[in-house]
């Protein structure tokens, strides 16, 4: 018998992304799209029991660094485990297209040096089978994925391409060169690239120590390749910056916005070196958007930490001499000398000046527990538990991460945390011009693994937070899905309704979890980088294709490169 629908999902609590309240309703899928949102009478070749569960859009992630994993692998992982069905990457101004040959190296030095993807990984990993942005698009064309992938074109290889040595040493561009900027981001957006991105902050440098080629670019410049996206009548602009003087950095970008008339997101997390910063910025857009311009500011989940552990990048004790002289050992060879008391004293002993004077920082670094507290109070630091068993800060955190197999880490959140909790995330959260984004899906693959970000939304701001108040569930799902995707131009998901995509999650809220990363070796040269698993997604379609069942792949790949902004279903845009 012939069935009506591809595939349907029974009786759950659909959340459709508009921000309403929920109801029971049946979802029904045809051809990609979602058919009927109700009670639907007609069978499915396929069918979804979601009754206990929550069905929602598929979450779009806007702020991602899948630029060379696109390239050799299917799997957009660890975003794709946590109910994104849609990455965009190309963010924060890097990125390998345009690029020639003999930039190969430079270009990627600086992926290595801004988002931690080590060298060797890369140099294997690209196919490097392009010169031009629109060819870099071309060679994913035909690849695919468990996630819809979007891409932008990057600030850092635009003006090396044009500029070559003078870009890369930061040389202001000359009217010549901006024009030749602007026509490749003319030629990318029409091409298909989403928009352009820049970087404007000290922490992008090269892993030789070079500041980003980006960092200050003119506004001229800005301008000129913004007005390259205004011809095209097609593209967002991305920004990150340090915003060292926030009311005249943010005047120069609402003057870019003004002149090419083109949105605008920019990166907006508080921090340490001005704890209030960041509410001169929320009012700074605010009055941009009373206005009339197209700006919004990307915030962050949870704090922006660095794990620390001996698989990891650093460790505490990575500047100890006596750790240097170990350094090189495998980890379990590590995990053995480390276990020798006598070796400990030694390292201990070791302890250089600098980190004495600064009590080695161990008062900012918390137990990170195999179910992490992602708002962590006093208590679970390396100095409190010290204090309350009798033991030293050190033997403390050595111990932790001896655990498992010299598999334990330790978490020391820096960003969004200057006070010691989440209010000011909760304020940026709550505010109307600002949407959640910055978790570097695919980037900082040995400190950072913020990917998760989209599970924890779910869990800690709607469920679990005790430290303040918590955010209405049909808000979040709302903000991470239908209005990641309208900031970006993609008008056609983001919202359980006829004729959108089926990119849909069915989540078994109650019991949703988020795991503490973990280290996997599954990178081209072996390379290691962290990974976080959940247990709680039942199942993740994209295209309304089933990708992942308890949080484990299928054989569907039915991602696609996405070519510019999309428009919403013609029933729809006509509302």
């Amino acid at each position: 018998m012939e069935r009506a629908y591809d595939l349907v999902i029974r009786g759950g609590r659909v959340y459709d992304g508009s921000g309403g309240e929920a109801r029971e309703a049946d979802v029904a899928v045809k051809d990609g799209r979602i058919a009927a949102v109700g009670r639907v009478s007609g069978a499915g070749a396929e069918e979804i029991d979601a009754r206990g569960h929550i069905v929602t859009p598929g979450f779009v992630d806007i702020h991602t660094h899948y630029d060379g994993q696109a390239t050799w692998d299917q799997r957009m992982q660890p975003s794709s485990w946590h109910g994104v069905t849609t990455v965009l990457m190309g963010n924060c101004g890097v990125g390998f297209a345009p690029c020639r040959t003999e930039d190969h190296d430079r270009l990627v030095r600086l992926m290595e040096g801004v988002e931690d993807i080590p060298f060797p990984v890369l140099s294997q990993g690209l196919p490097w089978n392009w010169t031009s942005y629109p060819d870099y698009l071309d060679s994913l064309q035909n690849r695919r994925f468990d996630v819809d992938i979007a891409s932008q074109l990057p600030h850092a290889a635009l003006r090396v391409f044009v500029m070559g040595e003078r870009g890369a040493n930061r040389e202001p561009a000359t009217p010549a060169d901006i024009a030749a900027m602007a026509a490749i981001a003319q030629r990318a957006a029409e091409a298909g690239a989403l928009g352009f991105s820049t970087s404007r902050t000290l922490n992008h440098r090269t892993s030789d120590g070079q500041p980003t080629p980006t960092l200050t670019a003119g506004e001229d410049e800005l301008t000129g390749i913004a007005l390259g996206l205004k011809a095209a009548g097609r593209g967002a602009l991305q920004v990150v910056s340090d915003f060292a003087d926030p009311e005249a950095e943010f005047a120069m970008l609402r003057r870019v916005v003004q002149a090419s008339g083109r949105p605008m997101s920019f990166s907006l997390i508080q921090s340490p070196l001005n704890g209030e910063a960041y509410k001169t910025l929320l009012a700074a857009v605010e009055d941009a958007v009373a206005a009339g311009l197209q700006i919004k500011a990307q915030v962050a989940a949870r704090p922006v930490g660095v794990l620390l552990g001996l698989e990891l990048t650093v460790n505490p004790f990575s500047q100890y001499p006596v750790y240097k002289e170990i350094a090189a050992l495998g980890l379990a060879e590590r995990v053995a000398r480390l276990s020798d008391p006598d070796f400990r004293r030694r390292l201990f002993d070791s302890r250089p000046e600098a980190v004495r004077g600064a009590g080695g920082g161990l008062g900012r670094m918390h137990i990170l527990a195999e179910i992490p507290d992602y708002e962590p109070d006093e208590s679970s630091t390396v100095t409190a538990i010290a204090a309350r068993t009798g033991r030293s800060a050190e033997d403390v955190a050595l111990d932790h991460m001896l655990q498992n197999g010299g598999r334990g880490m330790l978490y020391v959140p820096f960003l969004n945390y200057t006070y010691g909790n989440l209010d000011p995330a909760y304020a940026m959260l709550t505010h109307k011009d600002t949407v959640p984004g910055l978790s570097d899906g695919g980037a900082h693959v040995g400190m950072i693994c913020d990917g998760s970000f989209p599970t924890t939304m779910l869990t800690h701001w709607t469920r679990d937070r005790t430290r303040g108040p918590k955010l209405p569930l049909e808000q979040v799902i709302s903000q991470q899905a239908r209005d990641t995707a309208r900031t970006v131009g993609l008008y056609d998901r983001g919202l359980i309704a006829p004729g959108y995509r089926a990119d849909l999650n069915v989540i078994d809220y109650d019991n949703l979890t988020l795991f503490a990363p973990q280290v996997a070796y599954d990178l081209p040269a072996g390379g290691r980088r962290l990974i976080q698993r959940a247990k709680g997604y039942v199942a993740t379609l994209v295209a309304g294709q089933v990708t992942y069942r308890d949080g484990e792949p299928t054989d569907a790949l039915p991602g696609r490169l996405l070519r510019g902004a999309q428009a919403a279903p013609v029933a729809q845009a006509a509302e």
